[in-house]
């Protein structure tokens, strides 16, 4: 018999980390694959959690003065040509349409009717067509700023593809911002990367490092891109969200031009900024065990659920009216401004069943009530980041809930942190960087002084390693390039990404 202790998934993180990823979807029920080749069904459980994280985005976009619109899900084929860098970056990833109408075939099948008269892309990202529509809408500096966001869907056609991570449709929101002045458009860039940051580490409990990309890196057609980073239990970093100022690049392409104060024409500077599903996948590999799914509270789509527990008909109705009335007092505790969200799972499956069906789904609390928890007038309370459940007193429960709940919130955040702050170095040499990023050695974050160079971009590719970015705030520091030797004031964090 082996001493190896049992887990609810397996592989384990240790064992086969991409592997442990897709099961942990897979006994969360959170998403599958679909007949279509590197798309994927979101199921409920994974549609709830993208659904709360949407709703807090949505209002955090909105305090800071942007509107929702939308705008068409194909692009002429004409718009991607005119700006020739974004239509570089995007060209393999492209899904198009070609032709329009089915009819029936000579073998009984169908067949296109005829080809259009210009071909039209599913769109990969929609800043050609919201620019041209911001063309039509300005004219004078009055009529700026815009500052409009869309939930949508894209599609970029991946080779290889994982759920969540990297699929050929996935859904995300994307920011599109026209200004009347560098400066204007420069604040919102930053702005909407402090958002991003504020929701990854307040909300996901994720520890982000913001930085801004260097030019390998960059968004196709930007100025400058900016991100926000973080680190996966893997050591693999995972770009969490970007927002972009474009300059004048786009306006230009587009003819999104304005009169401003002083009777002069002048090109608006646009941004753009993003995050996607990739956010579902961020939070499963930040915080997920060997058991399962691990929930940040803030994000959960039940906080509690309710497992009731009974061995007859008789027991039954009482354990049930029991747990029905402890549901409508869990509903009325308050947490992070809302109702505690609340279920009570009464299947037809064993205790042990139902118990480990929550687990792997990472609901943050469980609170099993049997008749003498009835008796008692008390519950069972088990928490998803404690391996041990413990009685209490109902009225106890509720009143502590909803410290509870904020303790396991920040003790995900700390956890994460301190697991960053563990795998984080410092390197001065060349040498050193091929010893850390080894095929055999396990990385991490590695901060290094840099510079933009063919050098770097062939070190770098060797070792399958990325810049990730030079972080925001760094104080200034004399040094020298790793791989060219050059004069550095900054650290750039380098790792293997996703």
């Amino acid at each position: 018999m082996s001493g190896k202790p049992k887990t609810a998934i397996s592989p384990t993180r240790g064992e086969d980390y991409p592997e442990w990823y897709q099961q942990v979807i897979k006994a969360a029920d959170l998403a599958e694959v679909s007949p279509v080749r590197g798309c994927m069904v979101i199921k409920p459980w994974g549609y709830a959690l993208w659904e709360n994280m949407q709703r807090v985005l949505d209002r955090m976009f909105k305090d800071t003065g942007h509107q929702n619109a939308y705008f068409p899900l194909f692009i002429p084929m004409s718009f991607l040509e005119q700006e020739a860098k974004h239509v570089d970056g995007f060209a393999k990833e492209c899904a198009v349409v070609t032709h329009h109408r089915l009819e029936p075939g000579p073998d009984g099948g169908l067949v296109p009717a005829g080809p259009l008269e210009e071909p039209l892309i599913v769109r990969p990202t929609s800043e050609t067509i919201i620019g041209a529509m911001y063309a039509k809408w300005v004219q004078s500096y009055r009529d700026l700023p815009i500052k409009i966001n869309q939930w949508a869907n894209v599609v970029r056609w991946e080779l290889r593809t994982r759920l969540f991570l990297r699929t050929a449709e996935f859904l995300w929101q994307e920011g599109h911002t026209a200004h009347a002045t560098s400066e204007e458009a420069w604040d919102e860039t930053r702005l909407m990367l402090d958002v991003y940051a504020d929701f990854a580490e307040n909300y996901m409990a994720m520890p982000v490092l913001k930085g801004e990309k260097t030019a390998g890196e960059r968004f196709p057609g930007a100025v400058s891109t900016v991100s926000i980073e973080s680190m996966m239990q893997d050591l693999k970093a995972l770009q969490a969200g970007t927002s972009h100022f474009l300059g004048q690049n786009f306006s230009k392409a587009q003819d999104i031009k304005f009169q401003d104060q002083h009777g002069q024409e002048v090109h608006a500077w646009t941004t753009s900024w993003g995050v996607s599903t990739r956010l579902v996948g961020a939070l499963i590999m930040t915080h997920s065990d060997d058991d399962g799914l691990v929930l940040p509270p803030r994000l959960a789509p039940s906080h509690v659920v309710i497992l009731p527990i009974y061995r007859n008909d008789e027991e039954r109705a009482s354990v049930i009216e029991y747990c029905q009335k402890l549901a409508a007092r869990t509903r009325e505790v308050n947490y992070d401004g809302q109702a505690v969200r609340v279920e009570i799972d009464d299947r037809d499956l064993r205790g042990g069943e139902k118990k480990w069906y929550h687990v792997k789904r990472g609901v943050p609390i469980r609170v099993e009530v049997g008749p003498r928890d009835v008796q008692a007038d008390g519950v069972f309370v088990g928490r998803r980041d404690q391996p041990k459940s413990a009685g209490s007193s109902r009225e106890e429960f509720l009143a502590n809930l909803p410290t509870i709940l904020a303790e396991m919130q920040q003790g995900l955040f700390d956890r994460a942190a301190e697991f960053r702050e563990k795998n984080t170095v410092r390197l001065d040499t060349l040498d050193e960087f091929k010893q850390y990023f080894a095929e055999d050695a396990p990385g991490g974050f590695a901060w290094c002084h840099w510079s933009e160079s063919p050098e770097m971009e062939q070190q770098l590719k060797q070792l399958k390693v990325t810049a990730r970015n030079i972080p925001i705030g760094q104080e200034p520091e004399d040094g020298k390039c790793i791989f060219t030797g050059q004069p550095s004031s900054t650290r750039a964090v380098f790792a293997r990404a996703y």
